[in-house]
């Protein structure tokens, strides 16, 4: 099989190959490499695909790939780089007359515009006859040094470690993420996932055309519009439809109108996901959700409905001024604190009982850095896990797990839920306090949460 080269985005390291592996299982491409090449301080990844339009297929909607080239030559000088081009010169005829450019490129190190010049120019043996075209050539090439990243360094070495040749068969999708950027939107709140993790999601749900996915804690419902935008049906719901309807003129609805997904967000609904109405059987193929995600869904916490004498409320026919209680605009059902590892519980269960087989759950665990184990992560007989990947804030981190359902749902495996519950009282702490995510707002806070919660952990970066 052919070898090609994936430059990842310098961002979100333990992101990457989860979407990868996910792009490969969405467009049914098969590719090879040697984990053990992999490096999470490099962005490079040398693979194996059949041809160029499985290339093309791995990385039209990536966020966290740059860009994908077939690799002509790789070596740690150019004199090995010329001798393998010279080895090989089987390629060269398909690109002798057509327009072409060569791009320069440098990572972890700089090189001046006479010097990109100067290494172009000892490629000058490959003959190419056709015009060069610097706005839209049919064939683009990339020398591509790679200097290595070593924080602790000083100064950037003097030569690069690793030299890649190759021609670009296609970029990722990194523009969506200005597209999506929350400053641009009209619409958002303190609980609305950044652009760049919210399409990941979208990705890592494998969301595309024709499927359904659902956000049972919409909140300002960004993960309805980037999985939206990938062609899927969205709807979503919320225990506080304030958050739905909006303030003033802006709601959910605006980002649909901004974004023109009038035909794929489908709607949002009002209710408790405790005491969801939905129909019993399997639906959605996807539910991607940040539920209390933090820093600011911790921060305001998860609810739902009860009161502290541990009734339910029920949809009365109390009135004010001839109006039913629960039709005003600013009406807010009485609701208790919803623990995270009562979400983590219910959110399994709703995930086992309603995904089509094959469906993904994505969502997001807080858990404190200290404290935390791979047995943290809550388990569903009917669930497996995918991916589980941190974005570490210090203290504190939150992990993007993705799990797939692959058995279909009995009541005879709720018993075997392991979400570390206190099985004497709901209103309690878990009987595990020891797990990364247990009692996580109390933690959060007592961590010193408000102050270390920035923008920045909020808007995530790009690169």
């Amino acid at each position: 099989m052919p070898q090609y080269l994936i430059q990842f985005a310098q961002a979100h390291d333990e992101f990457r190959l989860p979407e990868l592996h996910s792009l490969m299982k969405l467009e049914n491409v098969h590719l090879e490499y040697d984990p053990v090449k992999y490096d999470s301080l490099s962005p490079f990844l040398v693979v194996n695909l059949a041809n160029d339009e499985e290339a093309y297929k791995l990385v039209q909607r990536a966020i966290l790939i740059k860009g994908i080239y077939e690799l002509w030559a790789v070596g740690e000088t150019y004199e090995e780089v010329h001798e393998k081009l010279k080895a090989s010169q089987e390629k060269w005829p398909a690109y002798s007359n057509c327009s072409f450019k060569f791009t320069v490129d440098a990572f972890g190190g700089t090189r001046s515009l006479q010097e990109q010049i100067d290494i172009i120019n000892t490629f000058s043996f490959l003959g190419f006859e056709g015009p060069i075209d610097l706005k839209n050539p049919q064939a683009h090439f990339r020398i591509i040094e790679d200097y290595g990243l070593d924080p602790s360094r000083l100064t950037p070495p003097t030569k690069p470690y690793t030299i890649y040749m190759g021609r670009q068969i296609a970029l990722g999708k990194r523009d969506l993420i200005d597209v999506y950027n929350l400053k641009k939107r009209k619409f958002i709140g303190n609980t609305s996932m950044d652009a760049e993790l919210s399409l990941v999601m979208a990705n890592q749900a494998l969301a595309t055309k024709g499927k359904l996915v659902y956000d049972p804690f919409v909140g300002t419902g960004s993960f309805l519009v980037t999985c939206a935008h990938f062609g899927a049906l969205t709807m979503g719901s919320d225990i506080d439809g304030r958050q739905i309807r909006g303030k003033g003129k802006t709601s959910i609805r605006s980002n649909v109108e901004q974004y023109a997904l009038y035909d794929r967000v489908l709607d949002t609904a009002v209710f408790d996901i405790c005491r969801n109405p939905w129909r019993q059987q399997t639906f959605f193929d996807a539910i991607v959700t940040g539920s209390a995600h933090p820093p600011y869904g911790v921060r305001a916490g998860a609810k739902r409905l009860g009161r502290k004498n541990g009734t339910i409320p029920e949809l009365g026919l109390k009135e004010i001024e001839g109006v039913p209680n629960h039709l005003r605009e600013d009406y807010y059902p009485p609701t208790v604190p919803y623990e995270m590892s009562e979400v983590l519980q219910d959110l399994l269960e709703f995930a086992a009982r309603f995904l089509n087989l094959g469906g993904r759950l994505v969502y997001w665990l807080p858990t404190v850095a200290e404290e935390y184990s791979i047995t943290d992560v809550p388990q569903h007989p009917c669930m497996e896990l995918i991916a589980n990947s941190e974005q570490p804030f210090g203290t504190w981190s939150r992990r993007l797990i993705t799990m797939e359902k692959v058995k279909e749902y009995s009541p005879a495996s709720l018993d075997k839920v392991n979400v570390a519950r206190d099985t004497e009282s709901e209103q309690s702490a878990p009987s595990s306090p020891n797990l990364g995510h247990s009692n996580f707002r109390e933690k959060y806070f007592t961590l010193g949460g408000p102050k270390k919660a920035t923008k920045k952990e909020h808007e995530a970066p790009s690169a």
